[in-house]
């Protein structure tokens, strides 16, 4: 059964950074490219960041380039977002997501998803 779980989210001031953690279980995680997804109130689930399995090349939203860093520890089966200068227009559950496939990370469709852990960037 694959699982992912993530973590590190919470309560932080605007100007402020968080690192989110995405742990998997019950899948080769070295040969998944991972993606970090957020949804804020009322809106669509948006495309954040991704990484693929086989290289380290990465892809980001526009809004968030600059600032998020995504990366993973395959020996930990473990994905980061680390999240600088965030943004009350950042708030919002933030998910990771895999797929076994390589190309157009940011708009396929992903096969497992974790729950998601909330951010909130107070202004």
């Amino acid at each position: 059964q694959v699982q992912l779980v993530e973590s590190g989210g919470g309560l932080v001031q605007a100007g402020g950074s968080l690192r989110l953690s995405c742990a998997a279980s019950g899948l080769t995680f070295s040969t998944y490219s991972m993606g970090w997804f957020r949804q804020a109130p009322g809106k669509d689930r948006e495309f954040v960041a991704a990484i693929r399995w086989s290289d380290p090349t990465t892809y980001y939203a526009d809004s968030v380039k600059g600032r998020f860093t995504i990366s993973r520890d395959n020996a930990k089966n473990t994905v980061y977002l680390q999240m600088n200068s965030l943004k009350p227009e950042d708030t919002a559950v933030y998910s990771c997501a895999a797929t076994n496939q390589l190309y157009n990370l940011p708009s396929r469709r992903y096969d497992y998803w974790g729950q998601g852990t909330q951010v909130t960037v107070s202004s």
